[in-house]
């Protein structure tokens, strides 16, 4: 069952000297307490993508169509009002930089009990139960005590605890978690995910995890798009993607990886397009070693290939 179902999507920037596409057809289905990662070099669109399901784009942004289906309501119907009701309560957001996501001139506490209050209406006693709760369970020590400390008390990885401890005190369906690593050591990074992990489990959340970490994503991924300028180019179930990836992109992003056996990296030749680069046909072509004509003059599809696997792609 999707809990999240995003159809054709598109979205660009309008500029004064016009309207720049940036996101094309993008299709992606969140199931319930399972996660989705999209996965790509900078500048894929990943964060978009996410920004467009919170409706949290730039002001010269513009979604010219598709739809974001939560259970059965449109989020692009969405009135302003109606989406501050769903962001943070039900769709809730893990940003990049836990260092700037919490405000420094309040308490973790005082932090906590406003998205409490906001979201779920609770106050007072009740209200500071559930955020103690939820700090227990985010595995932050003396949980009581540090109500009371300042965002500049906590290490990275404790911020990132705290912002976890938001959506779970909102009883969020659906975490959004934006390279919730990146700013973090390699083993705050593995108890990170492993809290995510848990909090699916034991709360039956859905996760959409933006990363361009593929260890992050083998290990905790159940399906993957696999995102190349503003374009889905493979979609599969993780067990398919890295024993068996469809798409020339994906191959080099694979082989991109650090491995201590292999001796040297393969590079990807060649730079990502930037959003105001028109490029006919596949948008990969300049930089694929199996390019055929077609590539430079007709935009692949994104069809299934099997059960487990699509991708786009002339010569796969």
């Amino acid at each position: 069952m999707n809990i999240l179902e995003i159809k054709d999507l598109n979205m660009g920037f309008r500029f004064e000297r016009g309207f720049q596409p940036v996101l094309y057809d993008i299709s992606l289905s969140l199931k319930k307490k399972s996660t989705l990662a999209i996965v790509g070099e900078s500048g894929s669109g990943k964060t978009l993508t996410a920004m467009s399901v919170l409706r949290l784009l730039p002001k010269n942004a513009l979604i010219t169509g598709g739809e974001i289906n939560y259970g059965s309501h449109n989020l692009l119907n969405k009135c302003e009002k109606d989406m501050q009701k769903i962001r943070g309560k039900k769709i809730a957001l893990i940003p990049q930089d836990p260092m700037s996501s919490l405000n420094p001139l309040y308490t973790v506490g005082n932090q906590l009990l406003e998205v409490i209050e906001l979201h779920q209406g609770l106050t007072g006693e009740e209200a500071k139960k559930v955020a103690i709760d939820a700090l227990k369970q985010v595995k932050i020590p003396n949980a009581e005590q540090r109500m009371n400390a300042y965002p500049h008390e906590f290490s990275g990885g404790m911020k990132q605890r705290v912002i976890i401890a938001m959506a779970l005190a909102c009883q969020a369906d659906i975490i959004l978690a934006d390279e919730p690593t990146t700013a973090l050591d390699v083993t705050v990074q593995a108890q990170i995910m492993k809290l995510l992990q848990e909090i699916k489990e034991n709360h039956s959340t859905s996760i959409i995890l933006i990363t361009h970490d593929l260890g992050l994503v083998a290990e905790n991924a159940d399906e993957i798009a696999v995102m190349y300028a503003g374009r889905i180019v493979e979609y599969s179930q993780n067990s398919e993607l890295f024993k068996n990836p469809k798409h020339p992109y994906t191959k080099a992003l694979l082989k991109a990886v650090p491995d201590v056996h292999a001796g040297s990296l393969e590079i990807i030749e060649g730079q990502p397009p930037s959003i105001s680069d028109e490029i006919p046909g596949c948008r990969f072509h300049p930089r694929c070693k199996n390019r055929i004509d077609r590539c430079s003059k007709e935009i692949p599809c994104l069809e299934e290939i099997n059960t487990k696997s699509k991708a786009a792609c002339f010569n796969r």
